[in-house]
C-alpha cells in the first residue's frame, strides 16, 4: 500500500478509502493492456486512438508513453480533459474513465516503466528525445461487469423466472475519485463508498 500522507486519523482514513476505490478499479483493468484514449481536437471533435497502459497502482495515476511530436500532446495542452475506454469482451467487461491529463518528463518514472518492447516506437530507448509520459488522474470511473460463466447466467435467469423478478445481468458501478465519501442519494452504497446499480435488460 502507498504510504499514507494524512496528518490526522480522519485524513488517513480518507486516503485508505480512496485506495480501496483505486484497487476496485485496478482489479477490473488488470487483464486489459490497451485503452482507447479520447482527446478533444482544435475543432472541438473527439479523437480516439489505442494506447498501451501500465498497471494501476495505489496512487491511482494512469501512465502512458507518448511521442512529443504527436497531435495528442497539443490537444491535451489545450484541453486536459480526456476519456479512457477499456474492454474485455471475453468476460463482458467494459470500463470508462474520465480524467485530467498532463505531459510529464519524470525520468524516474520513465526508468520504472521502460521496457525494450517500446523501442519499436522510440528507437533510442528510454533516452529518446521524443519520449515523454502522459499522466492521467482519474476523476470518475464506471464499469459494466457481467458474469463470465454461462452457467451463472443460466442459474440467475432461472431463479428470476420462477420468482417473477426481472433478469439482472451483472453490475454497473460508478466510482467518484473527486469526492471520496460522496455517492448519489438514489443509489445504494457499499462499504467502499462506491455507488452500485444493478444492470437490467
Amino acid at each position: 500500500m502507498e504510504k499514507l500522507h494524512g496528518n490526522t486519523v480522519s485524513e488517513q482514513l480518507q486516503e485508505i478509502e480512496q485506495i480501496k476505490k483505486v484497487r476496485e478499479l485496478a482489479g477490473k483493468l488488470k487483464d486489459i493492456k490497451i485503452a482507447l484514449l479520447t482527446t478533444i481536437t482544435a475543432t472541438g471533435k473527439p479523437h480516439s486512438r489505442p494506447m498501451y497502459t501500465f498497471e494501476l497502482k495505489d496512487d491511482g495515476i494512469i501512465w502512458m508513453f507518448i511521442s512529443r511530436e504527436s497531435r495528442k500532446v497539443k490537444e491535451i495542452e489545450a484541453n486536459p480533459e480526456v476519456v479512457l475506454n477499456y474492454s474485455n469482451p471475453t468476460h463482458d467487461l467494459y470500463v470508462t474513465i474520465n480524467g485530467r491529463a498532463e505531459i510529464s518528463n519524470n525520468p524516474t518514472k520513465v526508468e520504472e516503466l521502460w521496457s525494450d518492447r517500446f523501442k519499436a516506437w522510440f528507437p533510442y530507448g528510454k533516452d529518446d528525445p521524443n519520449l515523454c509520459l502522459l499522466k492521467i488522474t482519474p476523476e470518475e470511473a464506471e464499469y459494466w461487469d457481467s458474469p463470465d460463466l454461462l452457467l451463472a447466467q443460466i442459474v440467475n435467469l432461472v431463479k428470476n423466472t420462477f420468482s417473477g423478478n426481472a433478469y439482472i445481468e451483472g453490475e454497473n458501478k460508478k466510482i467518484d475519485f473527486t469526492k471520496p465519501d460522496a455517492a448519489p442519494a438514489s443509489r445504494p452504497e457499499n462499504a467502499q463508498g462506491i455507488s452500485v446499480e444493478k444492470r437490467e435488460l
